[in-house]
């Protein structure tokens, strides 16, 4: 004996699609506000603080090296002195926008 059911949604409560539509549409708007648009800022501010550097600030890379800028090459580097008088060739995309901008305040 086989047996064929068919399930049917029962009448009266049409419009569930649409309360999963509008939900999905704020989840996506709150992951915007909260996630995309933050980090997209960050990016754009850490990208105008690195073409503002000029010889003579003070920098300090992601990778913890503390130095000063010597020179600002046009090929997307900088020369870098560190204490010793070491001069190093670090690309300006090593430098950290926060720990950088705290030693030029002070």
């Amino acid at each position: 004996m086989n047996q064929l059911f068919i399930l049917m949604a029962p009448q009266g409560q049409g419009g569930g699609g649409m309360q999963s539509l509008i939900m999905m549409g704020l989840i996506v708007v709150v992951f915007y506000f909260f996630m995309i648009r933050p980090q997209m800022k960050k990016a754009k501010d850490q990208k105008k603080y690195i073409e503002e550097l000029k010889k003579g600030d003070k920098v300090l890379t992601i990778g913890g090296i503390y130095g000063k800028i010597v020179e600002v090459r046009e090929d997307a580097t900088f020369i870098m002195e560190v204490e010793d008088g070491t001069k190093m060739k670090i690309a300006k995309t090593a430098i950290s926008n926060e720990g950088s901008a705290a030693l030029n305040k002070s």
